[in-house]
């Protein structure tokens, strides 16, 4: 298994983006549900709630807006600036890697076998 290196947006001691919030926007995107973004990744509702709240409040407006369930059922869409996120932490991503690549594989070469999966 290759190392990586991962990327997280820290605010004090909060996480207000890294690669698994950025995948459960994505999720919400595709889906239209909180609900559903969370199945999808093996997550529960409420942990799927618990991060978008969190992204929600570290902005300085919301990521995900939901609408409250009823007969046509609720739902959550992506904001413009979710979209903005999204887009710069993925360029942010690969312009990272394309900077660290050949140094990760150098470091990855001292990783134990049975760590590196060899």
């Amino acid at each position: 298994m290759k190392p990586r290196l991962t990327f997280r947006l820290v605010l004090g001691e909060t996480i207000a983006l890294g690669p698994g919030k950025v995948q459960l926007l994505e999720a919400i995107h595709e889906t239209g549900s909180i609900a559903a973004a969370g199945r999808s990744m093996n997550m529960s509702y409420k942990r799927a709630w618990h991060l978008v709240d969190t992204m929600n409040r570290c902005f300085k407006s919301p990521l995900v807006e939901t609408a409250k369930g009823g007969a046509r059922g609720g739902g959550a869409a992506l904001t413009p600036l979710a979209e903005e996120v999204i887009g710069r932490y993925r360029r942010l991503e690969a312009q990272a890697r394309e900077a660290t690549d050949a140094e990760l594989a150098e470091l990855g070469a001292h990783l134990a076998p049975d760590v590196r999966g060899d």
